[in-house]
């Protein structure tokens, strides 16, 4: 029997080799693949994307959704090879287009937006808000459409606070996208 291989740190250079087939994200080195989202997580992300994009018309921010792959901590001289930390947020929305590439998007987003799954819930509750904490994004959005809340964590001297907590019924309002509000009873529309 061969040995284990040793531990590798793999970077945005080996996911880009790596089969299209299967997507990945990348903490801190460490592979996770992503599973299909579900026909829920669709819809609500379809309608985020939908009042974002309708509020940003015309705009200088613009929004994306995923597979859309960021690299948070990447700097203007670093290449594949140096970096380490790949995510693809459900959805995400950038102010500075110097960050937007072909590939995607270097350094932290204004807003991003994750949207549990049963096999997301533990990397965008835990892993990924503390990425995106020491990343410095702005805000970001917790959607559980299981329990139709929304939870805002919007970043004050380098740290997420207590979110506000929105509820289906609620209109949400995007601190970092001046007039945007976010009407959830079209998100989580009753059966």
């Amino acid at each position: 029997m061969a040995p284990l291989p040793a531990e590798k740190r793999y970077t945005y250079a080996d996911l880009l080799d790596w089969d299209s087939s299967v997507r990945y994200e990348l903490y801190d080195g460490q592979p996770v693949a992503l599973a299909s989202p579900s026909d829920v997580h669709q819809e609500v992300s379809g309608e985020l994307l939908r009042q974002i994009a309708n509020h940003l018309l015309g705009k200088r921010c613009k929004v994306y959704s995923a597979p859309f792959d960021v690299r948070p901590f990447e700097g203007q001289e670093d290449r594949p090879e140096d970096v380490d930390t790949v995510v693809q947020p459900d959805l995400l929305v950038v102010c500075d287009p110097k960050k937007v590439d072909r590939r995607g998007v270097h350094g932290a987003p204004d807003l991003v937006v994750e949207i549990l799954s049963e096999s997301s819930r533990r990397n965008d509750r835990w892993t990924k808000f503390r990425l995106y904490q020491r990343a410095g994004v702005r805000e970001y959005w917790i959607v559980d459409p299981e329990t139709q809340v929304v939870s805002v964590h919007v970043l004050e001297e380098g740290a997420y606070p207590s979110p506000t907590l929105y509820d289906a019924g609620a209109m949400v309002p995007a601190a970092v996208l001046e007039g945007c509000e976010i009407d959830l009873r079209a998100v989580f529309p009753k059966d």
